[in-house]
């Protein structure tokens, strides 16, 4: 019976293989290569999400939303050098 969801092809290159031996444990390859592909898109969504809420904490500072931030004082501190 022909797999009802579509496959894909993943050449096993040396970087691939070093991660599948090193992260795969007993598993089958194809299931560490799902596994290690699953995590990979876990760990760019987070870094999406970080690089998202560090532009939008600078866009706050940028507009005075943020009262963390003193730009007269950082501007004094300037002007005493």
């Amino acid at each position: 019976m022909p797999p009802t969801k579509p496959r894909v092809q993943v050449t096993l290159d040396s970087e691939l293989a070093a991660a599948v031996a090193e992260f795969g444990g007993t598993e089958p390859r194809s299931r560490a290569v799902r596994d290690l592909a699953l995590r990979g898109a876990e760990a760019i969504r987070a870094e999406r999400a970080d690089q998202r809420e560090a532009r939008e904490h600078l866009l706050r500072i940028a507009a005075g939303d943020d009262d963390g931030y003193d730009f007269a004082v950082s501007e004094q501190l300037h002007a005493s050098r």
